[in-house]
């Protein structure tokens, strides 16, 4: 189950298992449950999806709690307290649990069943749970854009916010004596902030001198993790960790600077779940657990702590998400530790599901369905997939006009869509079924123009200041034509002439983006996507994929967007995740779902609602479309310049795993058309292809789509333009 480090049990702990098992329950009057819990204090604590338990000497579990998920599992001289999916719980005696959530921020569900909704609220997901290391009634914890200080161990909680930052992405806080009280954050995209909130007027402060920063950039890589350590009169000592980089990092409080104490020396890794000790640093890394001195800066891989969260697991019978190791009595200078993300420490093929070892290693192109509308247009893209090695179709069933691009067999479809040339399913399933070939069906789902003018406008997204339908635009501003001149050819069919109001001798060119969009709280809309990736999945479809799953970010006038289904307690990763909990009790299939580039890059759903963080345990397979010729032309442009879509996917693959934790397939799609931008005029070549691929490879991930909206496909690299590694890129150079 797990990686290297990770040991079964021995053949005689196994028998003195089963022989403790065997005494459990042939106590009279006692079940297994009881005499466990009668057989000494805890060894361990283990977190898992479905509660927590403690794990005595003998390896036997009793389950403490089991109300949900356990994410972290944190101790004091004076009570227990858990991060789980329903927000923050304290104990005194790991029987009895109070919620700790008053002043937490709640998150609304809203539940569609057979034509009734109804309301899940659940607390915010936390990001993290820390407690100050020497003052237990202090707690610091933070949702995806903002902070929060308890001084009563979580009774009640106040809202220190966030910097003014653009984007939501908090991953992590800390609370230390510097010293004086000192809260800390970590945000994906603006790195380490501090406040001190007993101060006058107190402010968030950057503090990221010291950090590796991202290439290119001014910002430093994401934090994933920080840990204070007591400190002397002048204060705690504060060390932190890189998700994306494997780095930890010492603050000198006095020059407010990090100095970096260990590195894997790696362009690429993971750590987190820092325990600051008296002596040392433990943390969790891809495959195993380290120990680093923090005086020697020596580090030793610590087996023992990675073979007992595999006992744990194995007496469980089910992976673990938290880890504690209560301290020994008869050790002094024992402590205990905390162990998180527990997912770094799992074999990739471990986490394949039934669901994602059916999607797993599927490389294929986007089809026009156009060009699949009889066996003369198709056979140049199965003659590509024979060619190239692929074995994968994604075809548009719903495309981006809303349009069926099918006959459905239900009647209610039709009705909300419109049937539009549609392709012959049946054959066309054959067809791909005898090449033994995967079938994807493209699902655009809040971008529909025939829905959003059905009944009136009733799913559309709604314009409150013109009460119609919304729809973007951007204006220019130009001088009023010459009536004698030349007349001006046709322009857009989607534009509208206006005056100036402020110099009539200017007139307001506003012209409409192509696209309508429907409400994403409708309920309605849920239901009929979900009856449509039902009725293809029944009719063959292998997988289905939802593209557009977002809101629109278009137009200078989306502050006038107006959503009637919202219920109250919503946002917009509410309406993502009752949609995808909605279409996930419909379908069994694998869901694919495409997001922006930006949004597998940093852990921020901005503007779009795709928070992967979030989205992940609802799907099987995340398609970011890290197009090169879509981010700043600079962006990871540094020498060698013509490596760049390598760099982009390399990395952009490893961190859309890393903050969706592991759950899901990351299956780029790869851009294998031209763009009139700067770097694309002095680079695309095939070259620009094939590095993509390269950069998807070399991340450990090997499904991809190629993307060519008109469907040429003569870029696409064959098996023999890569060498007998799979690459031909220098590794000097990457």
């Amino acid at each position: 189950m797990y990686r290297d480090g990770f040991r079964t049990a021995s053949k005689r702990n196994a028998v003195l298992y089963i022989a403790l098992l065997v005494f459990c329950i042939a106590v009279p009057g006692k079940t297994a449950a009881q005499t466990a819990s009668s057989a000494g204090p805890w060894t361990y604590l283990a977190g898992t999806e479905k509660g927590l338990y403690g794990i005595n000497r003998y390896g036997i579990p009793s389950a403490l709690w089991n109300g949900g998920e356990v994410r972290k599992i944190l101790k004091t001289d004076s009570y227990w307290a858990l991060l789980t999916d329903q927000g923050i719980l304290v104990s005194q005696d790991l029987r009895v649990w109070e919620p700790r959530n008053e002043g937490l921020p709640v998150k609304t569900i809203k539940v569609y069943e057979t034509g009734e909704k109804s309301f899940i609220r659940l607390v915010q997901e936390i990001k993290d749970l820390e407690i100050h290391p020497a003052d237990p009634d202090i707690m610091v914890c933070a949702v995806k854009d903002a902070v929060f200080l308890s001084r009563d161990a979580g009774k009640t909680w106040r809202n220190l916010r966030m910097p003014a930052y653009r984007t939501n992405g908090i991953k992590a806080v800390a609370a230390a004596g510097m010293p004086e009280l000192t809260v800390f954050l970590s945000h994906s995209t603006y790195g380490i902030h501090y406040i001190q909130p007993d101060k006058p007027n107190a402010s968030w402060t950057e503090l990221n001198g010291g950090l590796e920063k991202l290439e290119t950039t001014n910002n430093p890589d994401e934090i994933s993790d920080m840990a204070a350590v007591p400190g002397a009169e002048t204060g705690s000592e504060l060390y932190v960790s890189q998700t994306f980089r494997g780095r930890v990092y010492r603050l000198d409080w006095e020059t407010k600077t990090f100095a970096m104490i260990w590195s894997d020396a790696g362009d690429f890794g993971t750590v987190d779940s820092l325990n600051a000790g008296r002596d040392s640093l433990t943390f969790i890394r891809d495959g195993s657990i380290t120990e680093l001195d923090r005086i020697s800066l020596q580090t030793k891989d610590r087996q023992d702590y990675s073979a007992a969260i595999e006992r744990s697991a194995a007496a469980l019978g089910t992976e673990l998400t938290a880890f504690y190791t209560v301290p020994n009595p008869l050790q002094p200078r024992s402590e205990g530790l905390s162990f998180s993300e527990l997912w770094l420490l799992r074999d990739e093929d471990s986490r394949l599901s039934p669901r994602l070892d059916l999607a797993d290693k599927k490389d294929g192109l986007y089809l026009p369905v156009n060009h699949a509308m009889d066996p003369v247009s198709l056979r140049p893209y199965l003659e590509v997939i024979e060619e190239r090695d692929l074995n994968m179709v994604v075809i548009d069933m719903k495309d981006d006009y809303g349009r069926l691009r099918f006959t459905p067999k239900n009647p209610e479809l039709a009705k909300k869509g419109r049937v539009f040339w549609p392709v012959d399913l049946e054959n066309l399933v054959k067809t791909m079924k005898d090449r033994d070939i995967y079938m994807v069906a493209r699902i655009v789902v809040f971008k529909d123009p025939e829905l959003a003018k059905k009944e009136g406008g009733k799913f559309a997204v709604w314009d409150a200041a013109v009460n119609q339908p919304w729809a973007g635009y951007y204006e220019t501003r130009r001088p009023v034509p010459d009536p004698s001149a030349e007349p001006e050819q046709p322009g857009p069919l989607l534009r509208e002439i206006r005056p100036d109001p402020a110099d009539p001798a200017y007139e307001i060119v506003r012209t409409y983006y192509d696209e309508r969009w429907v409400d994403p709280y409708s309920e309605e809309v849920w239901e009929y996507t979900a009856a449509l990736a039902q009725e293809l999945c029944e009719r063959g479809f292998d997988e289905i994929q939802f593209d557009y799953i977002r809101f629109p970010t278009d137009g200078i006038n989306l502050g006038s967007a107006q959503y009637r289904w919202r219920d109250p307690g919503m946002d917009m990763e509410s309406a993502m995740l009752s949609f995808l909990r909605h279409v996930r009790s419909r379908i069994d299939a694998p869901i694919s779902i495409d997001i922006y580039g930006a949004n597998g890059w940093y852990r921020t759903g901005a503007r779009t609602g795709q928070e992967v963080e979030l989205l992940a345990p609802y799907v099987d397979v995340i398609c970011p479309m890290y197009y090169p010729s879509h981010f700043e032309q600079d962006f990871l442009a540094q020498s060698p310049p013509e490596l760049r879509p390598y760099r982009i996917y390399y990395q952009g693959t490893q961190r859309t795993d890393r903050i969706a934790r592991g759950r899901v397939i990351v299956r780029p799609y790869v851009q294998a058309f031209f763009l009139n931008v700067s770097y694309d005029r002095q680079y695309y070549n095939l070259d620009y292809v094939r590095r993509q691929v390269e950069g998807v490879r070399d991340a450990g991930n090997p499904g991809i789509t190629y993307w060519n909206n008109s469907g040429r496909y003569g870029d696409i690299p064959f098996p023999g333009d890569f060498d007998s590694t799979g690459t031909k890129t220098p590794a000097s150079q990457r």
